[in-house]
């Protein structure tokens, strides 16, 4: 007589199953959890990028020569693509031989400005590249060195040609003259720069409209504090070009300032930035669990 009856299982055994079907299960369970989870990433990730580019850094184009050799933007080139610190001025104001990114005050006329994509297409693109660190085509920002802050007097040239901040002339070796020209600089007048100020030039040093000429120079050629976006810190494109971006300052050996000091800023945006890492670090680590 064949017993019908199911198999029973001794006492305190699971139920068998069958082993083919398991490893089946776990893989479309978890290509499933992948598909589920990967807009959530898209996200997360998408979001960090706009929080980085607002809060940390971005990066910018150089569209102009005006900064050469230091930063390349000349015409016959591919322009240099550099990473702009929004942190160590949360901390202390730019100083001189920073080169700092701003936005133009309105008595600025921008010296490079393409013409804004009209296919509609090609306007969603540059927006969305914008949210991600893709300078777009007519952004109206600059790139210059600090040369005189509020408080200082700044005027073109003594003797020897050089620029002098309250009499006494600057060490600027990183100013450049196109090969074939003379390496004379546009002299200006005396100027008092008021608090809350800034006198840039650019490193071409002829080759640049600065605060010498923007506005009819004078006041109206200063930048305000408050609009400067950041410090430019790192050439990032071309990789023939990755390198930092110089910051010799060039009253450091005209007012005896001690060395270190050139380095406080970087200090300070270093200092700034560590808890922000940590955050970063915690909501990783959640969401790997």
């Amino acid at each position: 007589m064949v017993d019908d009856a199911p198999e029973q299982n001794p006492p305190g055994e699971e139920p068998s199953s069958d082993a083919s079907d398991q490893p089946g299960k776990k893989k479309q369970k978890k290509k499933g959890n992948f598909w589920k989870e990967l807009p959530v990433l898209i996200l997360v990730a998408f979001g960090l990028a706009i929080g980085i580019q607002i809060f940390l850094g971005r990066v910018y184009m150089i569209p102009s020569e005006s900064m050469e050799t230091t930063l390349h933007g000349c015409t016959d080139c591919y322009g240099d693509r550099v990473l702009v610190d929004k942190v160590t001025y949360r901390f202390t104001d730019p100083a001189p031989g920073d080169v700092i990114v701003f936005r133009g005050p309105p008595s600025w006329q921008n010296d490079f400005i393409s013409d804004e994509p009209s296919n509609p297409v090609s306007q969603g693109l540059s927006w969305l590249g914008s949210l991600i660190g893709l300078p777009s085509a007519n952004e109206e920002d600059f790139v210059k060195r600090v040369i005189a802050v509020g408080g200082q007097t700044v005027k073109c040239c003594d003797e020897q040609n050089r620029v002098t901040v309250d009499g006494k002339p600057l060490d600027e070796p990183y100013k450049h003259f196109d090969e074939g020209t003379p390496a004379e600089q546009e002299s200006f007048e005396e100027l008092k720069i008021p608090d809350g100020m800034l006198f840039v030039l650019g490193d071409n040093r002829n080759h640049s409209c600065d605060s010498r000429c923007q506005g009819q120079g004078g006041l109206n050629g200063l930048v305000p504090v408050d609009d400067v976006i950041g410090k430019a810190r790192v050439i990032v494109l071309p990789p023939s070009r990755w390198g930092g971006v110089s910051d010799h300052n060039p009253q450091v050996v005209s007012m005896g300032a001690p060395g270190w000091q050139e380095n406080v800023p970087l200090g300070l945006g270093i200092v700034g930035a560590w808890p922000l890492m940590l955050l970063g670090r915690r909501v990783r680590d959640r969401f790997r669990r």
